[in-house]
């Protein structure tokens, strides 16, 4: 699927409208895109959905947010500055993948194989001043998310 997201506030929508779609159960995104794309504008969009009021910031220095929302474990990874996949295993990142976790990973492609098969992928590009979003299912969950977005 793909999409054109012709401003920021079409990015905030795209996450919102992910975030109100999202099954219950344990559920992996995972953003790529250079940087600017709008992968953290996605997430911060799907997060306000779901109720969280602060800040939402790239966790580029701490490589991962935790979020607790709506009775729901959400985990904001950004690996950009990981340099070697087993890192993730220092991390614990089996212990963020729970029965009913959300996991949003940016920069997906440095963990490697470390990192459990994503139901969905969404590659955001610049586009001028606008940007595109493709939208990649890999789940039976992902493809009916999917089929609810409407921008």
């Amino acid at each position: 699927m793909k999409l054109y997201l012709e401003s920021e506030s079409d990015t905030l929508k795209l996450g919102a409208q992910i975030a109100q779609h999202c099954p219950s159960q344990q559920f992996t995104i995972h953003l790529e895109g250079d940087l600017g794309a709008g992968k953290t504008t996605l997430t911060r969009g799907l997060l306000r959905q779901l109720g969280h009021k602060g800040n939402v910031k790239s966790p580029t220095y701490t490589l991962v947010e935790h979020y607790s929302l709506k009775d729901r474990a959400i985990f904001h990874f950004d690996l950009y500055r990981l340099t070697d996949p087993e890192e993730l295993d220092y991390l614990g990142l089996d212990d963020y993948l729970s029965h009913n976790s959300l996991c949003i990973i940016e920069w997906a492609s440095q963990g490697g194989d470390f990192l459990p098969k994503p139901d969905l992928i969404i590659t955001l590009s610049y586009q001028n001043h606008s940007r595109n979003a493709e939208l990649t299912v890999s789940s039976p969950a992902a493809k009916a998310l999917c089929e609810m977005i409407q921008l």
